[in-house]
């Protein structure tokens, strides 16, 4: 299995340098802090290195990436062209252009370029993908997803870039293609310039609608992805504790004739979901990507597609 140094210890990146280190990929914990990264070393069993020095070990197959978004582009194209694999967590970049210039990078050198978009490897939605590309709930019509709490409140960047890629990502993964049209609109309550508030509307070329509602100053915490389809309609409740009811199936269906369509109710169905970690398996799937030269899920393009959707939103936003 490859080794892997984590960079980055800090609220996320010390769940990622968990699951390294539980399954036996981690060679070293990499962060400015040296205090950080002395009790991520402790507590994991591995040297502290410098950056530099990781880039410069042959021994160290692959670097993830938890580093706060601003410094993505810089350090992932620099473990690129030290020849290393390469997780990132979500943005890939803030910039199309720098984004693109990644992808390139690791298509050209034959490197593993693999994005954090953590809701693609939950049993949840790795069901509902199931469901949806069997043809379980028929032609998509619409999918929207809510992505609220109370805080944490960011300065550097706003609501949309901080939760809204997980959903876009979702949605993308379920409808199969980029939107044609994007467009959004938030609320700006507290940082000048800096939205807690955004809702983004999409449409697809064959038809289906997508709707995203993300915000940091919600009551409390709600992270639902509904998907309606001609047959069918399903929900993908991840602030569900109860794994039995994460994932529900809801079989109504419409009856169109001369008059009014007329809706037809049916019971939902709990679809049975095998309980597990989506971030060890995140880490468990970029380790095999690594080891035998497979295209990751969420791999740079991927990346860039839900970046390019990030970018139309933004420049659209009316606050």
């Amino acid at each position: 299995m490859p080794t892997i140094a984590h960079v980055g210890y800090g609220y996320w990146g010390r769940n990622i340098a968990r699951n390294l280190a539980e399954l036996g990929l981690l060679g070293a914990i990499v962060d400015p802090d040296p205090k950080a990264a002395a009790e991520g070393a402790e507590r994991l069993a591995v040297p502290a290195r410098g950056f530099a020095e990781v880039l410069a070990d042959p021994g160290i197959d692959g670097v993830s990436l938890a580093s706060p978004a601003s410094l993505h582009f810089e350090q992932a194209k620099a473990a690129l062209e030290a020849g290393k694999h390469v997780f990132v967590e979500k943005p890939l970049a803030l910039d199309l252009d720098q984004a693109e210039a990644l992808v390139r990078t690791a298509e050209e050198r034959g490197l593993c370029l693999m994005v954090g978009h953590l809701l693609q490897y939950h049993p949840a939605y790795e069901k509902l993908r199931a469901l949806v590309r069997e043809g379980a709930l028929g032609r998509l019509l619409y999918v929207y997803s809510n992505r609220l709490s109370l805080g944490k409140f960011r300065r550097e960047e706003n609501v949309l870039w901080s939760f809204a890629p997980h959903d876009i990502s979702m949605i993308l993964g379920l409808v199969g293609e980029e939107p044609s049209h994007v467009s959004a609109q938030g609320r700006v309550a507290y940082t000048p310039g800096v939205a807690d508030v955004v809702t983004a509307e999409m449409k697809f070329p064959g038809g289906t609608s997508g709707h995203v509602l993300v915000s940091w100053m919600h009551p409390f915490k709600e992270q639902r992805l509904v998907v309606v389809g001609e047959r069918a309609m399903a929900v993908f409740e991840d602030s569900e504790p109860d794994w039995n009811a994460k994932l529900k199936l809801y079989p109504h269906r419409i009856e169109t004739g001369e008059g009014a369509p007329v809706p037809v109710k049916a019971e939902a169905e709990a679809v049975p979901v095998e309980q597990g970690e989506p971030l060890r398996a995140e880490c468990r799937h970029f380790a095999e990507c690594i080891r035998t030269g497979h295209t990751p899920r969420t791999d740079g393009r991927e990346g860039l597609a839900v970046l390019r959707v990030l970018d139309k939103a933004e420049r659209s936003l009316i606050l």
